[in-house]
């Protein structure tokens, strides 16, 4: 499940890891596990636990992995309380393609009801400081796209190497 401003009005992290990319790592990592992976856009908010919280009320397995448009994440599980999630990564600008299919992978696990092994990232004390006021246009932008009684939206992505045959 993603942000609303997700693909449209943000097509990049806050690392400049393309939208598409991403969420290609993490179907990848989510099918090497025997899951199948749908992808929603929530459309009214842009609070990562409550993007997380509704995708996995949504999903078969009750296990949804959110993430908002500059690359926050979470995977959460519907039986559990929107602030109350498995796991969070919130170091964003710390985030690769490695990272993001691992925590497909995760998601993965987590719905099969398998063990789950934690996924190392590192921690940059003065990221905060150093993208302050990015984070917070990132973030504004996403606000703004929110748009209150719109109904989730299923959408597909296509692997990058047929997007690049085009």
């Amino acid at each position: 499940a993603v942000g609303p401003a997700f693909g449209n009005k943000l097509v990049k992290t806050i690392h400049g890891l393309h939208h598409r990319d991403i969420l290609y790592a993490m179907k990848k990592g989510a099918e090497k596990e025997g899951t199948r992976v749908r992808f929603i856009k929530i459309m009214d908010t842009a609070d990562c636990a409550f993007i997380g919280y509704r995708g996995a009320r949504l999903s078969g397995s009750g296990v949804a992995i959110g993430m908002q448009s500059k690359g926050t994440t979470v995977i959460h599980r519907a039986d559990l309380e929107p602030l109350n999630n498995l796991e969070l990564f919130s170091q964003a600008p710390s985030l690769t393609l490695s990272h993001y299919e691992n925590i497909g992978r995760n998601a993965a696990r987590y719905a099969l009801k398998m063990d789950v092994s934690p996924i190392p990232v590192s921690v940059d004390n003065m990221a905060r400081l150093r993208l302050i006021i990015k984070t917070t246009i990132l973030h504004n932008i996403e606000v703004g796209e929110i748009r209150e009684r719109e109904i989730p939206v299923l959408f597909e992505i296509e692997s990058p190497e047929k997007e690049g045959d085009k």
